[in-house]
This record gives structure tokens, C-alpha cells and sequence, in this order.
């Protein structure tokens, strides 16, 4: 008895070493992940608060800590910052909203209906997904040039809506599928016609994908440069990716310090639209339907 004794606290010691290791490891990634993430928004933070302007001569410790670059990008004259705020989040709410509807409705029709063309659809959607924007700007560009809207940040919302719809059809689409179909019939049992049945039943269930497409939608046109740099031309319809571009070149003597506290602000809005949208992104399926 006694030997039986000695292995099974053999056992259960090796148990628990193997459980420390596992847990030291999982640690010790994590640990890796948050330096490789926050490293960089270390040294955005602290190139803003330098006094210099030059990269090379900025330190990640200043000894003087100032605000100097913040208060230039509100309060200077020849600052545009405000008003590139202000374009990028017109485009981004636009953007957002219009394709989060849109996405929704054309998602519902291929998840429950069936109709001619649909396979086709669909096929089309999984097609425009594997084709990056890059490859029609040449078309895109002579499309908003014949129909007026280049230079305009209208070219531009109607490029963004128009490319995000495939694939977050298709993604939101998937989502629907998983939703069982008695739902809709009980629904149309109790007299609920089709409008009613997506916004009162299938719309708040699918609220945690919808809000994914919604905060990826809302951040792209932060971080989008290229397609912004094709479509406007004026000063005055720069977005923020494309207007902070300009402290970097030789007209503004490369201010990397006014870039990074400019870029630094970027995160405010899209920080803050996360948070509103926080409990749907980590809801499951399964709390949607029981909060429904």
C-alpha cells in the first residue's frame, strides 16, 4: 500500500510541474505579444512629447516632457489637423453606417432565401474577395473622374462602401446560417411578416458579427493611405492618413514628433467606438439568443 501511495504522490507532483511549466509558458508569451505591441505605442507616445522635430535626435526618455505638439496641431494657423479629423470621421460614420446595412440585407436575402442567381452571388462574392482594391484603381480612378466625384470625399465613401460589401456579405451571411431557421417560421406562424422577422428576431442575434464589421469598417478609413492618395487631390479633403503624410515629407522639414502626437489622437475615436461596441464583440451566439 505503501508503494502505491508513494507513486500516486509521484504522479500527482509531476501533474502539478507540468501545470506550472504550461501555465510559465503561456506567461511568458504573453509577455512577448505585450512587448511587441506596446513597444511601438511606447515610442509613438514618447516621440510626441519631444521637443525635437527630427527623428534621430528624439529620445524614448525626454528629459522634459511637453505637449507642445498637441497644442500645435489644434491651435497653430497652418494646421489642417482638425479639419482632416473632421473629413476622416464624416467618411468613417458614412462609411460604417451604410455598409453595416447594407451588408445586413444582402446577407439575409442569401442565408434565407432562394432564388436564381444565388449560387452565382455567391461564387461572385468569394471571387471579388481574392482581388485586392490595388488592382482596379486605374478603373476606380477613371470611374470617379466620369462621374464628377474625384477629389470628392463622397468618390471616396462610395469606393469604400462598394469594396467592403463581398466580403462582409459573405462573412455576416456565414453568421445567419447558424441561426436556426424555426425561429423565422414561429415567427411567420404568429403572423410576423419578413421586415419584421429580420429587425425584431435575426438582427439582434446577429449583433456581435454586425459589430465586427462595423468597427472594421470604422477603422479603415484611419488607416487607409494608398486609395485616399489616388481619389483626392486638395488639402481641404485630406483624411488624417493622408494629411499626417505631409509632416513627414521635405514641405513640412520632417516633423516626426507632430506625426506621432497626430497619429497618437488617432486611436481616441477608434478606442472609444470599441468600447461602445465591447459587449456584442464577446457575446456569443448563445447570449444573443438568450438576451433575445
Amino acid at each position: 500500500m505503501s508503494k502505491i501511495f508513494e507513486r500516486m504522490q509521484k504522479r500527482q507532483f509531476t501533474r502539478k510541474q507540468k501545470s506550472k511549466l504550461e501555465v510559465a509558458l503561456i506567461y511568458l508569451i504573453l509577455a512577448v505579444m505585450f512587448l511587441i505591441i506596446f513597444y511601438p505605442l511606447f515610442w509613438a507616445f514618447a516621440i510626441s512629447m519631444n521637443t525635437t522635430s527630427n527623428l534621430y535626435t528624439a529620445s524614448l526618455s525626454p528629459e522634459n516632457w511637453s505637449l507642445d505638439n498637441y497644442v500645435w496641431l489644434f491651435t497653430n494657423p497652418r494646421s489642417d489637423y482638425l479639419l482632416w479629423y473632421r473629413n476622416t470621421l464624416f467618411v468613417s460614420t458614412i462609411v460604417t453606417v451604410v455598409t453595416t446595412l447594407l451588408v445586413s440585407f444582402t446577407a439575409y436575402a442569401f442565408s434565407r432565401y432562394r432564388f436564381r442567381g444565388r449560387t452565382y452571388g455567391l461564387y461572385a462574392f468569394l471571387l471579388l474577395q481574392m482581388f485586392p482594391v490595388l488592382m482596379a484603381m486605374v478603373a476606380l480612378y477613371i470611374l470617379l473622374n466620369t462621374i464628377g466625384l474625384l477629389d470628392n470625399l463622397w468618390g471616396l465613401i462610395l469606393i469604400y462602401i462598394g469594396g467592403n460589401i463581398p466580403m462582409n456579405a459573405f462573412l455576416v451571411k456565414g453568421y445567419l446560417d447558424t441561426l436556426p431557421k424555426s425561429l423565422d417560421e414561429s415567427a411567420k406562424m404568429d403572423g410576423a411578416g419578413h421586415f419584421r422577422i429580420f429587425f425584431q428576431i435575426l438582427l439582434p442575434l446577429a449583433k456581435p458579427i454586425l459589430s465586427v464589421v462595423a468597427l472594421f469598417n470604422f477603422m479603415a478609413p484611419f488607416m487607409d493611405f494608398i486609395l485616399p492618395r489616388i481619389v483626392l487631390r486638395s488639402p481641404e479633403n485630406f483624411t488624417l492618413a493622408l494629411g499626417l503624410y505631409n509632416f513627414v515629407n521635405a514641405q513640412f522639414s520632417n516633423n516626426f514628433s507632430r506625426f506621432a502626437a497626430g497619429a497618437v489622437l488617432i486611436a481616441i475615436p477608434i478606442a472609444t467606438v470599441y468600447l461602445l461596441l465591447q459587449k456584442y464583440l464577446i457575446s456569443g451566439l448563445a447570449a444573443g439568443a438568450t438576451k433575445g
